[in-house]
Parts: C-alpha cells; sequence; structure tokens
C-alpha cells in the first residue's frame, strides 16, 4: 500500500489481496453476512437458508490444456458455493468482450459454458453483454454469480472459520495442474508429458459427503495462491494450528518439475478442480472413501491435521523429517491465473 497504487499482487489471494479487502472494502460495505469473508454469503431468507457468491474471470490466455475462461467460470462459481455446503441452482454470466474478438472464440466459449453447466446441473438465467474499444480489455473477461440453497440440517455452519483441533485435513488430489497448464501456454513451455488443467466442478463430490452424517467443519477450493494460501487462511480464521506432511500431498512429476523449472512452490500454485476438507478424526477414513469413489477425488489425501499450539500458522513436515512455516503468500508468483 506504500505506493498508493493497487499491483498485481493485489489480486493474488494472499496478503496484500487481505490488505486490500480489509483496509479499503471492509469498512464500507462491512455487515453480519459480509464479514463472514468466505467464498459464499450465507443467509436465511423466508426460513430457508441459501448462498450466493461472484466471481470475474481474466485468465491469460482464455484457451489453456483441459479448458478455457467459459468452462473456468462455471467452475469457480458452482464450488465456490459448493464450498459453503449448498446446491448451486442458477448462475448470471456477464461479458466484457474486447472490440475485434473474433465470433468463432465467443462461440467456442459459449459452448464451453453450456457444456458445463450442463455437467454441473446448473442453469444460466440471467447475463448481460459490454463491448470495449480495442485495448480496453484484453480479448475477454466473464463475471458470474450464482445462487444455491442449504437444504442440510445442522448445529453448526461450514465455514472456514469452523476448523476445530483434532480435525484430519483431506486433499481431494493432484495440486498445481491448473496453474502450470495456464503458465505453459502462456510462455510456450513445453513437457515431456502434457499438463493440463484440472478445472472440474465439484458439487457433485461435495453433495455426496454431505448427504451422510458425517462431521464436516471446512470445505474450501485453493484457487488463488494455492493450497498455502486456502490453508493458511483457515488456521488464522479458525485461530488454530495446522500441521501438514510434504510426503502426502499429491504432485505429479512434471507439475513439480515445471516448478522447478520456473521457480515455483508447488503448494503456492491456483488449482480449479480441488478442494480441502476439514472433518472430525472420528469419520475422515469414511469422507476420504467418498471422495475418492468420486470421478474428481480419485486421488484424495489425508494430508495433516489441526492442533491446538502455534495458532494461526501452518506447519509443513518435510521428506527429511524437518519442519518448516508455511506462510501466506506475499506476491502475485502467478498472474491472471483465473
Amino acid at each position: 500500500m506504500k505506493d498508493n497504487i493497487i499491483i498485481l499482487g493485489h489480486g493474488s489471494g494472499g496478503k496484500l489481496s487481505n490488505e486490500l479487502i480489509e483496509k479499503y472494502f471492509l469498512p464500507h460495505f462491512k455487515n453480519d453476512i459480509l464479514s463472514q469473508l468466505d467464498d459464499s454469503a450465507v443467509f436465511n431468507l423466508n426460513g430457508r437458508s441459501f448462498a450466493f457468491t461472484t466471481d470475474s474471470y481474466v485468465v491469460d490466455p482464455i484457451f489453456f490444456p483441459g479448458g478455457d475462461i467459459g468452462k473456468l467460470s462455471v467452475c469457480g462459481t458452482v464450488n465456490d458455493l459448493s464450498m459453503s455446503g449448498a446446491e448451486a441452482v442458477y448462475l448470471s454470466c456477464g461479458f466484457i468482450i474486447e472490440e475485434g474478438f473474433p465470433f468463432e472464440d465467443l462461440e467456442k466459449i459459449i459452448s464451453s459454458i453450456k457444456k458445463t453447466s450442463e455437467e454441473a446441473g446448473v442453469k444460466i438465467i440471467a447475463g448481460d453483454t459490454k463491448v470495449v474499444t480495442k485495448k480496453s480489455a484484453d480479448k475477454l473477461f466473464i463475471n458470474t454469480s450464482g445462487i444455491g440453497y442449504i437444504n442440510i440440517n445442522r448445529d453448526y455452519k461450514i465455514s472456514s472459520s469452523g476448523a476445530k483441533v483434532g480435525d484430519k485435513i483431506i486433499l481431494s488430489g493432484y495440486i498445481g495442474d491448473h496453474g502450470i497448464a495456464v503458465m505453459s501456454k502462456r510462455h510456450g513451455l513445453s513437457f515431456e508429458t502434457s499438463i493440463k488443467s484440472d478445472c472440474a466442478p465439484l458439487n457433485k463430490v461435495i453433495r455426496n459427503i454431505l448427504k451422510e452424517d458425517l462431521q464436516i467443519h471446512v470445505l474450501r477450493d485453493p484457487t488463488r495462491g494455492g493450497l498455502a494460501a486456502a490453508i493458511n487462511e483457515i488456521a488464522k480464521k479458525s485461530d488454530v494450528g495446522v500441521y501438514i506432511d510434504e510426503d502426502k500431498i499429491p504432485v505429479r512429476e512434471e507439475v513439480r518439475g515445471a516448478c522447478e523449472i520456473l521457480g515455483l512452490d508447488p503448494l503456492y500454485v491456483a488449482n480449479e478442480g480441488k478442494f480441502i476438507a476439514f472433518v472430525a478424526s472420528s469419520d475422515a477414513g469414511e469422507i476420504l472413501q467418498i471422495i475418492r469413489n468420486s470421478r474428481y477425488g480419485e486421488n484424495a489425501q489425508i494430508i495433516g491435521e489441526v492442533v491446538e499450539n502455534f495458532k494461526g500458522r501452518v506447519i509443513l513436515r518435510t521428506n527429511i523429517g524437518g519442519e518448516r512455516i508455511v506462510d501466506m503468500p506475499t506476491g502475485e508468483l502467478l498472474p491472471r491465473i483465473c
């Protein structure tokens, strides 16, 4: 903030993003619902519980291995609703299109939105289109908002502030695929094995674990800032300490190799088709098996646990038997990643 201007790091999902929200937005918009600062706002209306979310997508490039900006926009919004324990129902879709954008590419993106929304079982019921002069935007930006209902009776709310001492932490699969797929396309990098984005709607696997009588305290999709940012935020909001085990965190060898070339840590690389769940230790085995039985959770692992000491901190137990602090990202490692 010292230079009094916005920089790319303010969109990282890390420390600068949090400072931006807390210093500028919250003082003006603060209310009981917004102050929860979860990925979706949960509220009651006429005796029913709903979740509402909105997100904007500025990914560069707009087509990447395993997806495109259209697929990304639907998955991101559906997944944010799911992380609040909601069943996504309706989405809106707004387009900001740069003058000169090819109709052929627009058609591909609209078709991708349709295909992904059908897979997720949601409907696009409202939208908007704006066209701006050339060089006023970068090809195409998309904003989506979504609403869903919460139909599960619980005596607690699934929230980033809900982690409890003793909880096990489940990660639904390999990390870093999305960020590396986008970066490799952006910079023309090629690897022996193709790296594809993990972009996927997670609402069906979340539905499967929520319909059981199991203790699920936190759900979160580790998008911007990756696994490190998501777990740090949960530790801080819940005022607990977290241990994670490096040898339990699934990372593809090609992603690990790409991160070494690019000077990145897989823990900080964005994902768009993974989630983490903080669950009661007694239910962790059953929840893990349900996730593994789903299309988008075959490689799920228990990667750590919640502890009472070093509150607000995340500690990584390394492969060589040591420990190190996993901090919240401070800058923008991967700009325009979602």
